[in-house]
This record gives structure tokens, sequence and C-alpha cells, in this order.
């Protein structure tokens, strides 16, 4: 059996090609046609039929932001009379307060293509104003007049009874094939997110469509795979989930990193871990406790951040299940600048894989962070995913443009480390969590340089670099299990709510694992916190709440407790790929000069295959492997375990 799985990144494309081996690749990206890397990556190094295809993609993401050139389709919204500026006027919440040029992002929906529908369900359900093919007909001819590519239909109170939203859909699917409604969606409360929520998805249907398309058009050469994909909450799901809920897909490369981290920490008998994945433009930190991870019910999509942490109406809102992830726009690729001022500055920006950072000799012209390590001999000059040879030489001349080379170089890369320290602590320190407790788990193409540095931030004494780190994200697809999500609000009854939730997956999925969670909040409060659920007992579900609550924010209330939502994950276990211990080789260590704290030193250069196990390596020190390279800086050990990871300890 061939089992594949590729994490197209924004940078580099992850891939692991499973049949009697385990094969790992790294391909640069292809942005303006991502399956153009799958191609390139599986055409060069397999020639056998592939049995399961997993995949993670920032297609979705990157589609919204504009990243690929392409205009979004054509969509409409339809919603009941009077609402239908609420895509709109959102929360009128200022994002960046004292910012007198900030400017919201661009409406997915324009006023012409918004259609108010005669229709009415009042808060407990009941139909006061039933909808249907009456009155419609106008709606429907200017629809197809302005030839809307996709329609979003999203009624006041739908999520308590959803029969004027289907009756629409059944309606218009004669005329349109792709239609997103709030109850499939987004079946909760607050009308401003739920029909952000489902314009999200509507937008992106045909976008999502096509790109599948035109992968397994690719796939056809390798025997058309069954395809499933990483979601946002953890889990794989199908081709066709993925087609009616893009938002399934947002951040579903991040995703997999977590679960690969949580996976592996299994496998080592390690219970609190951070997972630190820093690629080629982005840097992603999420926690593992007892081997769970955390989901959160919000995110916004393509909204800016700051210190890792989302501004608040910087973007699209979408109510979905989501690993609970700060990012923060630190990667290898990220651009080192200044301001007016004269101040050193990293990123936003980032150099991509096209045209790269300067070394690439692609085009580049901005010094990167990668170009950074380069110059300071953290990382050799053979380029992940290729056969050529960075050149140092364009490096130091494009940080000589920013003062001298090697300075600018360490203040960035302490700037980043910086940056990523904060991005830690938003998913530990704000969550009540204290990081010292935890093991920090570092991977993706640059994250291993820089893992050790950013622990010294943070007071962690324990780092764990997995086998593969490079590639760390694609093995976390191998080791995913197929996991689908159903949720309900205001049940009136918890353990009937939860039964009619997991009956409704068991459609979806044979004899699944349930797993229960519910978001609750004191009466008043504008967000709610999501409790995991072992008995749906209220008062157990109170209690619980209220333990996190105090947690996290460091205070109870004297209020009621209301639940606001009910969520059910069926999870159907997959089988698991050995994560194999490569054998020894004999490489000698070499020297090379890096430079540490101001001054250069003649370090040990190690190849990791070549370590013996539990052999202790003191720092400063380099292991370098295929597709990244790991810094231990001085007042570090570091030894190989057993299961091929790298585990160092600071002294």
């Amino acid at each position: 059996m061939v089992t594949v799985s590729i994490d197209i990144g924004g940078t580099f494309t992850d891939i692991i090609i499973i049949d009697d081996e385990i094969h790992y690749y790294k391909v640069p990206t292809t942005p303006a046609n991502p399956e153009q890397a799958v191609m390139n990556g599986l055409s060069k190094y397999l020639d056998k039929n592939i049995d399961e295809f997993v995949h993670a993609t920032t297609i979705a993401t990157n589609s919204l932001l504009g990243q690929y050139g392409l205009e979004l389709p054509k969509t409409a919204l339809l919603t009941t009379k009077g609402f239908k500026d609420v895509i709109e006027i959102g929360r009128q919440n200022r994002p960046e307060l004292y910012n007198l040029d900030f400017h919201r992002p661009k409406t997915l929906i324009p006023p012409k293509l918004r259609y108010e529908v005669d229709e009415r369900t009042d808060v407990n359900g009941h139909i006061i104003t039933k909808a249907g093919a009456s009155g419609m007909d106008s709606i429907k001819e200017s629809l197809i007049k302005n030839r809307v590519k996709s329609l979003a239909i999203c009624f006041l109170h739908s999520y308590m009874n959803p029969e004027n939203e289907m009756n629409i859909k059944n309606y218009l699917s004669e005329y349109f094939d792709n239609i997103s409604i709030s109850y499939d969606v987004s079946p909760e409360p607050r009308e401003y997110e739920r029909t952000s929520t489902t314009v999200v998805n509507a937008v992106l249907m045909p976008v999502v469509s096509g790109y599948l398309k035109r992968l397994k058009s690719v796939l056809s050469k390798f025997g058309s795979p069954e395809i499933n994909m990483m979601s946002n909450a953890g889990g794989l799901v199908s081709v066709d989930e993925v087609i009616k809920k893009p938002v399934n897909i947002i951040e579903s490369g991040p995703a997999a990193g977590v679960i690969a981290a949580s996976e592996f920490s299994s496998i080592l008998g390690v219970d609190k871990v951070i997972s630190f994945d820093m690629g080629g433009t982005t840097s992603k930190a999420g926690t593992v406790i007892n081997h769970n991870v955390e989901i959160t019910a919000e995110y916004e999509v393509g909204g800016s951040s700051h210190h890792g942490r989302i501004v608040k109406g910087s973007g699209y809102p979408v109510r979905f299940p989501f690993i609970d992830l700060s990012e923060v726009s630190s990667g290898g690729g990220t651009v080192i600048w200044k301001d007016k001022t004269g101040a050193l500055n990293i990123g936003p920006m980032s150099a991509g894989s096209e045209p790269g950072p300067v070394a690439y000799n692609n085009g580049g012209k901005e010094p990167t962070l990668t170009d950074s390590n380069l110059v300071m001999g953290i990382i050799n000059d053979k380029m992940s995913g290729s056969d050529k040879i960075m050149r140092k030489d364009l490096a130091l001349k494009a940080l000589e443009k920013l003062g001298d080379p090697y300075e600018v170089a360490e203040s960035a890369i302490k700037l980043a480390n910086l940056e990523m320290a904060r991005a830690i602590r938003l998913v530990t320190v704000e969550r009540g969590l204290d990081p010292v407790e935890f093991t920090l788990f570092g991977f993706g193409g640059a994250g291993p340089q820089v893992t050790m540095p950013v622990a010294d931030e943070l007071g962690i004494k324990n780092v764990i670099i997995p086998p593969e780190p490079g590639v760390f994200s694609a093995l976390g697809m191998m080791l995913a299990d197929i996991k689908y999500e159903a949720r309900m609000s205001y049940p009136e009854n918890l353990e009937a709510g939860f039964n009619e939730l997991e009956q409704r997956l068991a459609y979806q999925i044979k004899d699944p694992e349930f797993v229960r969670y519910a978001d609750c909040r004191y009466v008043g409060q504008g967000s709610e916190l999501t409790i995991p659920v072992n008995k749906p007992e209220k008062d157990d579900i109170i209690r619980d709440f209220t333990e996190t609550h105090s947690k996290t924010f460091g205070f109870t209330l004297d209020r009621p407790v209301e639940i606001l939502t009910i969520r059910v994950f069926a999870i159907k276990k997959r089988i698991k790929p050995d994560i194999q211990n490569v054998g020894n080789k004999i490489v000698e260590p070499y020297k090379r000069n890096v430079y540490i704290n101001g001054k250069w030193e003649n370090v040990d250069v190690y190849q990791r295959n070549a370590l013996p196990v539990k052999k202790e390596i003191n720092g400063p020190a380099v292991i370098e492997e295929d597709g990244s390279s790991t810094f231990v800086p001085p007042k570090w050990k570091i030894f190989r375990g057993e299961n091929n990871e790298l585990r160092a300890v600071r002294l």
C-alpha cells in the first residue's frame, strides 16, 4: 500500500511517501498553481499508484487574501428583510483605535448582490413568515442576470429552525451549483458572525472545488487515490465534505503540525508540550496537554495580527472549530528592513518561494531571516528541496544595505525570537499555563534553528526536535484520525441534544468514537469558553466552566452560567505508520565558524543520523539533516533519543 501526505506551505511543499519505507521530500511551492508543486514532487519521486492521499493546503486563506492574483467568484447573499447590511456593519469595533488610516477588509459581497427575503423566524424557532418559491422569481432572475457563481443564505434565528433556509436552497438549487446555508455551516447565534461564516464558505466553494478538480486530474496519473484533507480542528475529512464546507480547511496546514506533536508526544510519554512550527513564511504555536489539543470556536481569516494575537475586526470572522493557535510573521523568508527612524524591523512581508531569500539567487532583493542564518553559519549553503547552492555573497550584500551584515543578521534573529516567544505566551500564559512546565517541540524547516534560543526567552528547560522536522506537519496528517463535527445551540435537553448530534454524525462515519464539548459563558458576557464534556449534567459543565474561567482570566463572576452551544466530534481511528529509527552512519563531524553573541566561534557540525543514541553533545554545536539544521547554543546539551528525536536540556 502506498500512502502520500502533502502539505503545501507558503514557501515549500512537503511530501511524505510511505510504501515499504518512509521517504521525505521538499519542493518549492508554486503559488499561482499549487497543484503544480504536487505534480512536480510526485513525478520526480514516485513511479507507483497511490492508495491513499492526505493533504493540507493554504489555498483557502490565500484566495481570500488575493495572493493568487485571481478575482474571487461573484457571490450573492440572501438574508432576512432588513438585515442585508449586517455583513458590512459588523460589530462597529475599531480594530486599531489610534490608526487614522486603518481600512477594514474588503467586503466580500457588494450591496447590489445582497438580497432581502420576506421571511421571519422568531428566537424560539417558530416560523412567523414562511419562505418559499413565491416572491423569489425576481431575485432568481437578478442572480442569473448578474452571473452569480455562488450563493450564501443566512436567515435570522435559522439555527433554531432551518426550514426557511432549506426551502430557498431547494428552490434555487435547480439554477445554482454552489449554495451555502448558515444552518449547515454555522448553526449558532450572533447574526453577524454566522452571516460572515456563511459568506466566506460560499466565496470559497467554487475556488476550492476548482482546485480539487485540478488536483484530482494530477492524481489520476497515479491511480486516482482516495483523498482526505486536514481540517482546522485537527482531523481528516473527505473531499466531498471540503467541497460543501471549505471553511473546514482554512488553517489545515498549521493544524497538522499540532496533531503531529500530539501523537509524537504520546509515543515519547511527554504530557505537556508546546508545538512550535517555524516554516518559510510564518511561525505557529499551540499547546498539547495529556496528548489532547485545545479547540477554539472562532477565527478571523485574512485578519492582521499583533504579536501573534489576531486583531478583532481586521478580517472575516468564521465560527467553526479550530485548533487554538497563535501565529506570527516570522519565517525563514521574513523580510528584514529599517523604518524611517532607522530602527530594525522584521516582517510582516515575506519573500515566499518566489522570489525567495536573496541567497536563492532568484531575484530576491530584500534580506530575510534565512539570509541571516546563512551568513551567521547556523545553516549551510545547500538549499532545501533543491540541488541549488545558496549564495552567501548575495546575502551579505543585501544585509550590508542595513549596516554591519553580521550585527544586522544577529539582531534580526533576536527580534524574531522575541516575536516567537510572544506567540508562545499567547497559548500558555494567557491561558493560565506556565510555559516553564512544558517541553518545547520545535519543527518546520526553520524551527530547529531557533527553538533553543526561544526556549531561553521563556525559561523552558526541555526541548525536543522530532524526526524529519522539515516535513513534520506532513507527518502529522499521516498520524491524524478521521474527524467530523456537528453542533446545536440552546438545547432544551443536554443528553437528548448530544445524542441527536451523535446520530447525525453516525451517518458520515462508521463506528466512530464521540467527543463532546459545550460553549459556555456567564449571562451577559459577549464571548464563550469551549469546555470538554465528560458527563452531560449541567452542574458538572458549569463547575468545569467556572474552573476554566478562573484559570484563564483569573476571576469568576457571581452570575448564572448558560450553555450556548453544544458540539460533538466523531472520530474514526486510522492505522498509523511507524516512525522509523534511522540507523547510524559513519560520518565524522566537521568544524564551521558560527557567529554567536557578537563573535565567531569554531563549532562542531554533526550529521543527525550519524549521532549514536544517547551520546550527549554540549553547545555550541550544529546538527544538520536534509531540510533543516538544529542550532545548539551555549549552556545547552543535546542527545539523540531512541525514537530518533533530539532531546535538549538547558544547563
